[in-house]
């Protein structure tokens, strides 16, 4: 996750000094201008930058609102629900009447508090509030990271359109542990036999972005030049691990993920899932269908707020606290694919 450094003003400096100020009266009013001044780029940070940052669509409800969607009519495991019917001779046309179902996605409130010694603030230390707010905006990134990823590995898992009933797509012919680009083909392969319509369907679905763990990435360093071609060995060779794409195989992104991996947070969460895995495997690899934006939506009823904390100013201390209030959802289990090696 990239940091966010935020760079004051110099009125902002001046509201750091003014909260250490000695006048209760002035120091509250300070802390609670320099809480309403770093709200906005502090929100930025939030929507824009974790792991999640490209898959989920923000859309902001008024707090009232329900957060229901609509599903497809189309759903997983209908492919042959949806035909035409040749007209008789005589005789109308055969009424067919399809209605589409709704889900309500459960939004719920997040809250985190960060705080720091009024000597800090009397000397004007950016520096260390910077630092704070850091602490304070990680603790909100890191609860959206594993509640968003849990809700496409739920997802994924509770797929029921696999061949023979398999939860997961892997590669029988490699070893023990061994990222494939054979796996990638399978999935790629997959994901558009269960995305349903033929060969000439505009739109279809298809395997756009994979998310790997650090040492599948290692494994494919170590494919040959019998297995890439060099410029895609040197696309690999060559990428920088800063969040995005570090290469394309078959046209699918690659995205290399540290919560994915043999004991990390991710791979434990789908153990307790009770899913099996391939023969021996050991990890999982998560496939996504980023083309259409039609599946993952993430409402917000209330964007972050941010407040000072006036209850800290007798023990010669200042902070903030905030919260948010959010929910995650899948509407379309077929724009995800989970694999194992």
């Amino acid at each position: 996750m990239k940091r966010n450094i935020i760079k004051p003003t110099q009125d902002q400096i001046e509201l750091l000094r003014c909260t250490g100020s000695n006048n209760k009266t002035e120091a509250l009013e300070a802390m609670h201008s320099l809480a309403q001044a770093l709200q906005v780029p502090l929100r930025s940070a939030l929507l824009d930058g974790d792991i999640l940052d490209g898959i989920f669509a923000v859309e902001e409800l008024d707090p009232s609102a329900t957060a229901e969607y609509p599903l497809d009519l189309y759903q997983t495991g209908q492919e042959n629900d949806y035909v035409a019917y040749q007209i008789p001779s005589e005789g109308a046309l055969p009424q067919r009447t399809v209605v589409g179902d709704a889900v309500t996605i459960q939004t719920y409130q997040v809250g985190n508090s960060i705080d720091w010694p009024l000597r800090y603030a009397r000397t004007a230390r950016w520096n260390i509030v910077a630092r704070a707010m850091e602490v304070l905006e990680a603790g909100f990134v890191k609860k959206m990271n594993t509640d968003g990823w849990r809700v496409i590995i739920a997802a994924g898992v509770g797929r029921t359109d696999y061949a023979g009933g398999a939860p997961l797509v892997y590669d029988s012919a490699a070893n023990v542990g061994q990222f494939t680009k054979r796996l990638v083909s399978l999935m790629k392969t997959t994901m558009v036999r269960l995305a349903g319509g033929n060969s000439a369907t505009p739109n279809r679905g298809r395997l756009t972005d994979l998310y790997i763990s650090p040492e599948a990435l290692e494994d494919i360093r170590e494919w040959d030049k019998d297995e890439v071609d060099d410029l895609t060995r040197r696309e690999i060779f060559t990428s920088e691990d800063d969040g995005g794409p570090m290469a394309r195989i078959y046209g699918v992104n690659l995205h290399p993920l540290d919560e994915l991996g043999v004991g990390q947070e991710l791979q434990t969460y789908f153990a307790t899932l009770g899913v099996s895995m391939g023969t021996n495997d050991e990890e999982i690899v998560i496939g996504l269908d980023l083309s259409h934006g039609d599946s993952f939506i993430m409402p917000v009823k209330e964007p972050l707020s941010i407040f000072e904390d006036d209850t800290l100013h007798r023990k010669r201390k200042a902070g903030f606290y905030g919260w948010q209030e959010h929910g995650f959802g899948a509407l379309d289990g077929r724009r995800i694919l989970i694999g194992s090696f």
